[in-house]
């Protein structure tokens, strides 16, 4: 046996955070040479955080990543008799380069340059950086002074190189290099390469772990080989949650994963792999040893460095199943981090929801006690940072060690139920019965005197009073009243935020939740600077569909019974006065079901359809419905989506989990003025149509 102990982790890095970055840094490598890791592998621009964007542009970023280096090759242990895989920006000859530096016994061995930017979705890598296109060239790096000083090098090799030890040879991927169809680790991998590291800043999509999986596994699947694979676990600033799920494969074998989602800062996973077993795979396999008989060869920096234990009494690591969560699980753990690392590194002290009694508020509520609930798991095993961070959230003593959810709840979260004149008795039972499940300290008050007076005021200008639908009132007044509710709600919100720790006599305050969903913002069934508008929102991201799998699965498994009663409530904003034959629904008004609103908003984003490829696609999948009712919805789809987009401009910043969010600052990059006829692409529509009318095959199908 030839076998190597490796190690590689998940670190909750934040952007711009130097110093606590760092710590996190040096403790990881600390537990990595703690349990005999010989090779330590880091996430992608861990010292700065991946998620500083255009700080990349200030010189002082670089300054003090490299003050971050010095202060790691400085130590008289960390690089010693073991290889530290760390990420950073690098300038050279004035280029900006995301980078790995490989580190061992206090030099710089290489500078790993990325080859392949991630553009698309979430991402804007070329905005910042560079990729090295120069296959298989290496250049000479001139190292600051700040360094050359510490280590006594003034130079290293930058570019496309392998790292040949005295045992093995080891190749760099950066995070989306493994997406590409043409990976580095493929001609790497044929020119001996055994061991294949990548460190990434990879973030959580519903159902995305799967396809990571995948192309980690077919990395070594199919001509063998050994993957680590590290990622930043967290909320490092924005929107994105990365979720960790750190692992270690061996011929297309998992023998180590992390956590996909945790409170912890720092996770390290290690495995003990044999190189035999590679070698075996490879050299049994004829067609790859064509192959690579035929492959041009790398530049290899030598590292004079024996991996392999040199003792019989470090067995391999055996395979372990790779843990999957559903998407419901997904939508409890997943926001539930994001809010901690949100709630903790704000310096606020808890947050604030009003809490309707309908499925949208109620899924908000849910993650906050799940939130809560992860908080109580870390510190009954005595995780200190938790405890730490839950003390001060809490403004709890010194020796205050959180026990209970619902305790730990009703010390960070608020909660009010807004009522007016249109609400019922059953939303408001609802929201108590959710607040007492999940611990929360719950409000109500009524609206009805504000909106009163703002109605007056008006009245007072125009002579002129709105009314309702149901009382003779037109369709614009009837909006401007539901309205007039809907934004009463977000500054009465706000008011309660600010001031209800102060009632309590207790210092601080605490962070506005928006509960609204993806497929509303999509459709724009909103009111602009309602509460959809808030400090940020964990389900902005997430559909309707999702939303109820969650709900039920909450109730049944995190302890929540009241939001049974929320599943089978029709949705309704109760904007408008209940009559006692009109009561008001979103899908009835919307036009359109939540479920059509997930298929048009994946058809709109993931499949990139305008109106007419849109309605094609529907035809073809909806055999039953009429290509007139289908074009009908598509219509109005598109022309709710041109008059509403502007309401996306200032969408709440929300835990992306959808690759069909519509959010327009980050994520969805379309205009928001449109024209609303859609006269081109309607009138093809209604062509194709009156072409499938005239099919009568296609309609002798369809019946």
């Amino acid at each position: 046996m030839k076998t190597v102990t490796l190690a590689t982790c998940n670190l909750n890095q934040w952007a711009m955070d130097f110093k606590g970055n760092l710590e996190r840094i040096i403790e990881s490598i600390k537990i990595a040479k703690n349990r005999g890791a010989r090779y330590r592998l880091g996430p992608e621009l861990e010292i700065p955080g991946y998620g500083c964007e255009d700080h990349f542009l200030e010189q002082d970023t670089m300054l003090h990543c490299w003050q971050s280096l010095a202060t790691i090759l400085s130590d008289s242990e960390l690089t010693n008799d073991i290889i530290v895989d760390v990420g950073m920006p690098v300038l050279h000859k004035d280029v900006r380069y995301n980078c790995r530096l490989i580190l061992h016994n206090h030099k710089i061995l290489l500078i790993s340059p990325k080859k392949a930017m991630a553009m698309d979705g979430n991402y804007r890598e070329s905005r910042w950086f560079t990729a090295w296109i120069k296959s298989r060239v290496v250049e000479t790096f001139y190292l600051p002074k700040i360094i050359s000083d510490i280590c006594g090098q003034d130079t290293c090799v930058i570019g496309d190189a392998i790292i040949s030890t005295l045992d093995t040879a080891i190749s760099s991927e950066t995070c989306e290099e493994l997406f590409t169809p043409n990976s580095p680790h493929i001609q790497m991998g044929l020119d001996g390469v055994e061991i294949f590291t990548n460190g990434s800043g990879s973030h959580h999509q519903m159902r995305k772990l799967d396809t990571r999986v995948d192309l980690i596994k077919g990395a070594t699947s199919k001509s063998g080989g050994i993957y680590l694979y590290s990622n930043q676990q967290g909320c490092d600033g924005g929107r994105l949650y990365f979720d960790g799920s750190c692992m270690i494969m061996i011929n297309g074998e998992c023998v180590a994963q992390g956590s996909q989602f945790s409170l912890h800062d720092v996770e390290v996973v290690t495995a003990t792999v044999d190189l035999e077993d590679v070698r075996s795979v490879r050299a049994s396999f004829q067609a790859r040893c064509a192959q690579a008989n035929l492959t041009h060869e790398f530049p290899r920096v030598r590292c004079l460095f024996l991996l392999t234990h040199t003792d019989l009494f470090h067995p391999p690591s055996r395979p372990v199943s790779i843990r999957y969560l559903q998407p419901a699980e997904e939508i409890g753990f997943g926001p539930a981090c994001w809010l901690w690392d949100y709630l903790r590194r704000s310096g606020l002290n808890g947050y604030f929801l009003p809490l309707s009694g309908g499925a949208d508020s109620a899924a908000v509520a849910a993650i906050v006690a799940i939130m809560c609930q992860l908080v109580i798991l870390d510190a009954s095993k005595g995780v200190q940072q938790v405890i730490r961070d839950a003390r001060r959230v809490a403004g709890a003593p010194e020796d205050y060690v959180p026990k209970d959810a619902k305790e730990f709840a009703s010390r960070i979260f608020r909660t009010a139920y807004l009522g007016s004149k249109n609400s019922s008795q059953e939303t408001r039972d609802r929201a108590k019965r959710i607040a007492a499940d999940v611990g929360a300290i719950h409000k109500e008050m009524t609206i009805d005197d504000t909106t009163t007076a703002l109605n007056l005021a008006f009245a007072q200008i125009t002579t002129k009073i709105p009314q309702f639908r149901s009382n003779g009132g037109s369709p614009r007044e009837n909006l401007a009243l539901q309205n007039i509710q809907a934004r009463t709600r977000m500054v009465l919100s706000y008011h309660l935020a600010t001031l209800l720790l102060w009632e309590e006599g207790r210092p601080g305050s605490l962070l506005v939740l928006g509960s609204a969903n993806c497929d509303e913002s999509l459709r724009g069934y909103m009111t602009k600077y309602d509460c959809s508008s808030a400090d940020i929102n964990p389900i902005g991201g997430m559909s309707k569909i999702d939303l109820k799998s969650f709900l039920s699965w909450a109730a049944k498994n995190r302890n929540i019974p009241s939001i049974f009663d929320v599943l089978n409530a029709t949705p309704t904003a109760e904007l408008e006065p209940i009559t006692e034959g009109y009561v008001q629904s979103d899908e009835a008004d919307m036009g359109m079901t939540y479920e059509e609103l997930s298929i048009f908003g994946k058809l709109r984003k993931v499949n990139r359809c305008g109106p007419v490829s849109m309605f094609e696609r529907l035809v073809a999948e909806w055999p039953d419905k009429e290509p007139t009712l289908i074009a009908e919805k598509v219509k109005k789809f598109f022309y709710y989506y041109a008059i509403n987009r502007h309401k996306l401009t200032v969408l709440t910043p929300a835990y992306h989990s959808e690759g069909y969010s519509p959010d327009d600052n980050r994520f969805d990059h379309r205009q928001f003025l449109y024209n609303p006829k859609w006269e081109v692409q309607f009138n093809t529509i209604d062509i194709i149509v009156d072409k499938l009318k005239q099919n009568s095959c296609y309609f002798e199908n369809k019946k």
